[in-house]
Protein backbone atom coordinates (compact mmCIF):
# COMPACT_ATOMS: atom_id res chain seq x y z
CA UNK A 1 0.00 0.00 0.00
CA UNK A 2 1.29 3.70 -0.65
CA UNK A 3 2.16 5.67 2.12
CA UNK A 4 0.38 8.94 2.46
CA UNK A 5 2.30 11.37 3.84
CA UNK A 6 0.43 13.04 7.18
CA UNK A 7 0.40 16.61 5.84
CA UNK A 8 -1.92 15.51 2.59
CA UNK A 9 -3.75 13.03 4.95
CA UNK A 10 -4.61 15.84 7.36
CA UNK A 11 -5.47 18.41 4.47
CA UNK A 12 -7.67 15.42 2.37
CA UNK A 13 -9.96 14.55 6.26
CA UNK A 14 -10.53 18.34 6.57
CA UNK A 15 -12.00 18.36 3.28
CA UNK A 16 -13.62 15.53 3.82
CA UNK A 17 -14.87 16.99 6.89
CA UNK A 18 -15.94 20.56 5.10
CA UNK A 19 -17.68 18.38 2.12
CA UNK A 20 -20.07 16.23 4.69
CA UNK A 21 -21.10 19.68 6.83
CA UNK A 22 -21.70 20.78 3.16
CA UNK A 23 -23.89 18.33 2.43
CA UNK A 24 -26.33 18.15 5.40
CA UNK A 25 -28.79 16.86 3.16
CA UNK A 26 -27.13 13.42 2.60
CA UNK A 27 -28.18 10.74 5.65
CA UNK A 28 -25.97 9.07 7.55
CA UNK A 29 -27.80 5.75 7.13
CA UNK A 30 -27.49 6.44 3.17
CA UNK A 31 -23.63 7.15 3.39
CA UNK A 32 -23.38 3.80 5.26
CA UNK A 33 -25.37 1.86 2.76
CA UNK A 34 -23.25 3.21 -0.06
CA UNK A 35 -19.60 3.40 1.44
CA UNK A 36 -19.92 1.37 4.53
CA UNK A 37 -18.92 4.61 7.06
CA UNK A 38 -20.93 7.58 7.81
CA UNK A 39 -20.44 11.16 10.07
CA UNK A 40 -20.53 9.04 13.15
CA UNK A 41 -18.02 6.39 12.02
CA UNK A 42 -15.35 9.00 11.32
CA UNK A 43 -15.74 10.66 14.37
CA UNK A 44 -15.31 7.19 16.04
CA UNK A 45 -11.95 7.21 14.01
CA UNK A 46 -10.63 10.41 14.81
CA UNK A 47 -11.83 9.86 18.76
CA UNK A 48 -9.92 6.78 18.57
CA UNK A 49 -6.99 8.11 16.87
CA UNK A 50 -6.52 10.91 19.46
CA UNK A 51 -5.84 8.38 22.05
CA UNK A 52 -7.91 10.21 24.22
CA UNK A 53 -7.70 13.17 23.78
CA UNK A 54 -10.74 13.78 22.02
CA UNK A 55 -14.19 12.13 23.74
CA UNK A 56 -16.73 10.54 20.97
CA UNK A 57 -18.94 13.59 22.13
CA UNK A 58 -16.25 16.20 21.19
CA UNK A 59 -15.21 14.44 17.89
CA UNK A 60 -18.73 14.20 16.55
CA UNK A 61 -19.00 17.91 17.07
CA UNK A 62 -15.97 18.08 15.99
CA UNK A 63 -17.24 16.35 12.27
CA UNK A 64 -20.35 17.86 12.60
CA UNK A 65 -19.65 21.10 13.22
CA UNK A 66 -22.26 21.62 16.24
CA UNK A 67 -23.80 19.09 18.77
CA UNK A 68 -24.77 15.70 16.73
CA UNK A 69 -28.05 16.16 18.88
CA UNK A 70 -28.58 19.74 17.24
CA UNK A 71 -27.59 18.08 13.73
CA UNK A 72 -29.93 15.69 14.16
CA UNK A 73 -32.59 18.04 14.33
CA UNK A 74 -31.99 20.18 12.06
CA UNK A 75 -30.95 17.54 9.37
CA UNK A 76 -32.02 14.21 10.05
CA UNK A 77 -35.01 12.06 8.99
CA UNK A 78 -36.73 9.18 9.54
CA UNK A 79 -34.92 6.01 7.93
CA UNK A 80 -36.82 4.17 5.77
CA UNK A 81 -37.11 -0.05 5.87
CA UNK A 82 -35.13 0.20 2.72
CA UNK A 83 -32.67 2.47 3.70
CA UNK A 84 -31.94 0.51 6.80
CA UNK A 85 -31.47 -2.93 5.10
CA UNK A 86 -28.73 -1.31 2.59
CA UNK A 87 -27.22 -0.33 5.83
CA UNK A 88 -27.32 -3.59 7.68
CA UNK A 89 -25.99 -5.06 4.45
CA UNK A 90 -23.17 -2.44 4.14
CA UNK A 91 -22.62 -3.17 7.82
CA UNK A 92 -22.62 -6.99 7.07
CA UNK A 93 -19.80 -6.37 3.78
CA UNK A 94 -18.04 -4.36 6.26
CA UNK A 95 -17.38 -7.37 8.40
CA UNK A 96 -16.72 -9.97 6.00
CA UNK A 97 -14.30 -7.86 4.30
CA UNK A 98 -12.36 -7.03 7.93
CA UNK A 99 -11.96 -10.57 8.39
CA UNK A 100 -11.29 -11.72 4.94
CA UNK A 101 -8.16 -8.96 5.10
CA UNK A 102 -7.09 -9.62 8.28
CA UNK A 103 -7.20 -13.77 7.47
CA UNK A 104 -5.05 -12.47 4.40
CA UNK A 105 -1.42 -13.31 4.47
CA UNK A 106 0.55 -10.29 5.05
CA UNK A 107 -2.39 -7.97 5.54
CA UNK A 108 -4.29 -7.13 8.82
Amino acid sequence: MTKIDDKLAAAAFHRLVDHLRMRSDVQNVDLMGVAGFCRNCLSDWLSEASEGALSKDEARQAVYGMPQAEWKARHQTQASPEQLARMDASVALNERLRAERKAAPGEG
